[in-house]
């Protein structure tokens, strides 16, 4: 088939359906349907992030016209294993500091996307937890330690807490093991409300 396309994702498909789902509503809105006119070649790292570039190294081999990676680990594996395949990428990063691209208005190179910009949008979710949950005297925070952006996402959370007067528990999680222990933690300290920060890993069920 000749539009063969590539989806390459860090996290599994099952913890976050709509993603396929919204890759495929945007492909039939402009005249494409999986399995007629177009294939789709699926690759899931299963949140093992060292796997992301074999799997993207295979659809490049696969000759794909199109690469979507969902999220910058993805999206960086793409862009390492091709220069001529067109890369399209969501990023809660800053892709610019991510090194996916040489300035938001002027990508360059083959590589462009959606930037959501999650990276400085942890103060005001914040801000909204303490809304929903005025009396929550601890408000956790589970944050990725290896993650790019960690100082920025720390810094932005603990400048709001500071600003609204919230005591909050920061504890970073990089494996199931770590998180189990967060949880322990958490309950311990009775906090009153929970903030994941912005990872892939917090992506799965």
């Amino acid at each position: 088939m000749r539009w063969r396309r590539g989806f390459l994702r860090s996290s599994p498909l099952e913890s976050n359906p709509s993603a396929a789902a919204g890759f495929h509503r945007g492909l039939r809105e402009i005249g494409f349907v999986e399995g007629q006119n177009i294939a789709v070649e699926y690759r899931y790292a299963d949140n093992q992030f060292d796997r992301l570039p074999a799997l993207a190294a295979d659809l490049v081999r696969r000759q794909v016209a199109v690469l979507f990676a969902g999220g910058p680990p993805a999206a960086l594996a793409a862009k390492a294993a091709t220069a001529t395949i067109p890369v399209v990428f969501t990023s809660g990063d800053d892709p610019v500091k991510a090194g996916l691209v040489s300035s938001l208005d002027k990508p360059g190179g083959n590589v462009t996307g959606v930037n959501i910009f999650l990276q400085v949008l942890g103060g005001k979710r914040l801000g909204l937890l303490r809304e929903l949950i005025p009396n929550a005297r601890v408000i956790g925070v589970l944050l990725y330690p290896n993650a790019r952006d960690i100082e920025t996402q720390l810094n932005d959370i603990r400048a709001a807490a500071q600003s609204i007067d919230q005591r909050i528990l920061v504890l970073n999680v990089a494996t199931e093991q770590d998180v189990h222990g967060a949880f322990r933690t958490l309950a311990q300290a009775r906090a009153g409300a929970l903030l994941f920060g912005n990872h892939p890993f917090f992506y799965c069920p």
